[in-house]
Parts: C-alpha cells; structure tokens; sequence
C-alpha cells in the first residue's frame, strides 16, 4: 500500500503583516512612516513550503502548532484553502499563534517575529502513523522550535526507517550560536539540506568551529564541508541563482529574470519545488532549475503563497531559460 501522503512538512505556521517599501530607515520616537502597501497573509517557512508543494501537486500534511486564538483560525483556514492537510495542527490552550511583521525595503527585508507558542512545539505533537505514512519529511525554522530541534534526529531516523527521505530548511539562527551538536546530529539523518547563501556559511563555519569573517565565504568550499556531513546540499543565492552538491562538485543554476515584487517565502517556494522535483524523479541539473523557476514565481505577487507555481507553469518558465525540467 502506498503512502498517504507524499510530504509531511513539520515546522512554523503564522500570520505574516508585510509592509513595505519603507524608503529609508525604520525611524523610532514615536514617528509615523508611511508605506504603499501593507497586506495579512500566511506565514511561516514550513507553513509556505507546504503550499507550495501543494501547488505543485503533491499530497501534503502539516504539523505544528497554533494558539486558540483569532490568527491561528487564520492560518488553518488558509492551509486548508491551499490543500494543506491539518487534521494533525495542534492546538495550543494557553499560549498564542506566533505573529511575524515583515517591513521591506527593495530587495532586502526585516523580520520581526513572537514565537508565541513556537516555542512549545515539540516531538509530542508529530503523530507516530504520520511519520510512518509520508514519502518525504521536510523540517524548516530549527531555532525556533528548541524543543523540536532537539528531538528532529530522532524525527527523520524513524522517517527513513520508514522508508521516507528527509530535508530541512533550518532558516536563520536569531541567536547566532548555530550549535554545532545538534547540527552534526540532524545533518546525519537529513538527505537534503537547503539553506540560503548566509545559512550555509554560517553552518559550515560552525562545523569547523568558525563563526564571522572566519567562516568558509566560498560556496564551493561550504557545500564540500556540508556534503562530506553526509546530505545533498542545495544552496540558494539570490541573484546569483542556485547551487548543488551531491559530493561529487557543484553544479549551478542561474536566477530568472523576475522583477520581483516581494521575496518574502521565495526561498520556501524554491524548497518546495525541490523536493517535488526529486520525487518525481527528476535528476539533480533538472531538480535545481524547477526549484530555481519556483522560487521567482513566487516573487510576482506580495507574500509566499499568492504568487506560488502550478507544475506546469514552473517547468514552462524553466524551459524558456534553456534549462530543460519536465
């Protein structure tokens, strides 16, 4: 009997409130600034990767943890808008749905998140038969969750004991400690990690136990360090498109030219087409570019989710590149 599910995404779910573009710095003293536009939208890389696997076509649950309150009704409703399964979201009694504020300012961003009850997320609420019932499991937003980061290992051997694969997105550590513990643990059991460009230096300095200036800069030299951990490495970098390496070099892929109109999830959207790809059994070349053409899509319309790529349209727009997908 084949599996219920083709993914199972574990990870952060919240409203996102995205302002922009502020045309200088955020002032404080009680000063009002004024934006063109302001939207309330679905947040949360994990939350945003599952939409977006969704779109792609893919049978999709989610796991995490919302508030008994008005913004966790939210972002059931529009998981569920989305084809999301949430029949496992779990619901918190007592403390509230995270809530981020995105102020952005041309292609760069600031984040502001209360974790709420990111923070109680934890192993307890990822149920055993769903672990046992996915093709593929997908973890993002590791510093977020202390509690689930410390049991994630665990999470992705039963998965693959199961016969599933893993990946995780760990997003930015807001603490700067990248701890390299847990990072050599997790990286052992993941199949594919992708980071961004930052993420990827800063884990791999962190394995060497270099942090800042002293870190790995070359991406080359930073996916050899993070593929001899045992994962296939997908870095993305903006502007300058993607990178893979499954220990026997890089390859690249350029970005689309994409007028962006907010990159927030890009990055999200890029992972969910990876993992699509390479489950339905598209060579490495061709993974990274459908991811490539995911991820700019993504970036037509405010938020991750509005913009976010059918199958068709994804291999279509990486086909008008000269990289052949599907």
């Amino acid at each position: 009997m084949s599996p219920a599910f083709d993914l199972l995404v574990v990870g952060d779910v919240n409203p996102d409130v995205v302002v922009g573009p502020l045309s200088g710095e955020l002032a404080f003293g009680q000063r009002e600034q004024l934006v063109d536009s302001g939207s309330l939208l679905l947040g949360g890389s994990a939350a945003i990767m599952a939409c977006g696997a969704a779109r792609l076509g893919l049978r999709v649950a989610f796991v995490g943890r919302v508030g008994d309150d008005a913004a966790g009704a939210f972002v059931r409703e529009r998981l569920v808008e989305r084809g999301v399964d949430v029949s496992a979201l779990t619901v918190d009694p007592s403390l509230p749905t995270p809530l981020t504020t995105i102020v952005t300012r041309g292609a760069d961003r600031a984040i502001l998140t209360a974790p709420g009850c990111l923070l109680a997320t934890g192993p307890q609420d990822v149920p055993p038969a769903l672990v046992a019932d996915c093709r593929h499991v997908h973890a993002a937003s590791l510093f977020l969750m202390p509690h689930l980061a410390g049991a994630l290992a665990g999470l992705f051997r039963t998965a693959r004991e199961h016969g599933a694969t893993t990946s995780l997105d760990t997003n930015d550590d807001p603490s700067g400690r990248w701890d390299p513990l847990l990072l050599r643990a997790l990286l052992e059991v993941t199949d594919v990690l992708l980071p961004n460009a930052a993420e990827a230096r800063a884990i791999a300095g962190s394995l060497r136990g270099v942090t800042g200036q002293d870190a790995p800069a070359d991406l080359a030299e930073v996916s050899r360090e993070l593929t001899r951990r045992g994962p296939l490495v997908v870095i993305k970098d903006g502007a300058d498109g993607a990178l893979a390496d499954d220990g026997t070099g890089p390859i690249r892929t350029p970005a689309d030219r994409i007028e962006p109109v907010d990159t927030v999830g890009a990055g999200d959207s890029f992972d969910a087409g990876f993992i699509a790809a390479m489950l339905r059994g598209l060579g490495l070349p061709r993974a990274l570019a459908f991811a490539t053409a995911c991820g700019s899509l993504s970036t037509r319309a405010a938020g991750g989710t509005t913009a976010q790529a059918d199958w068709a349209e994804a291999a279509l727009a990486a086909d008008t590149t000269g990289r052949k997908t599907a």
